[in-house]
């Protein structure tokens, strides 16, 4: 019994970091930024190029601050491949990309 209870508290505060994470800006790229580079950095990854939405809104982000999440069990909690995230930036032409090594 209170392993279930674990479980909804867990999943109450992954859908809160969720949405939060939606509300505000995530190392510089606002929500609608994120917005559309989500179908990019989950699978079934689309194979044409980033929309215009997703590339503008990385252009202004600080990609090394992306980084930080690379071993964050947030990622994967929400759906987020970090192998797909991490080749975003080279998908939508940015220079200097991190490496996040």
């Amino acid at each position: 019994m209170a392993i279930t209870a674990l479980k909804v508290v867990v999943m109450v505060m992954v859908v809160s970091l969720a949405e939060m994470a939606m509300a505000v800006d995530v190392c510089g790229v606002n929500k609608d930024g994120l917005k559309a580079c989500k179908p990019w950095v989950m699978k079934p990854c689309p194979t044409e190029l980033p929309p215009a939405a997703c590339c503008d809104g990385l252009s202004k982000a600080d990609l090394g601050c992306f980084c930080k999440y690379k071993h964050s069990m947030l990622l994967s909690s929400l759906g987020i491949d970090l192998h797909l995230a991490l080749a975003l930036p080279a998908k939508c032409s940015l220079p200097n990309t991190p490496s996040c090594s």
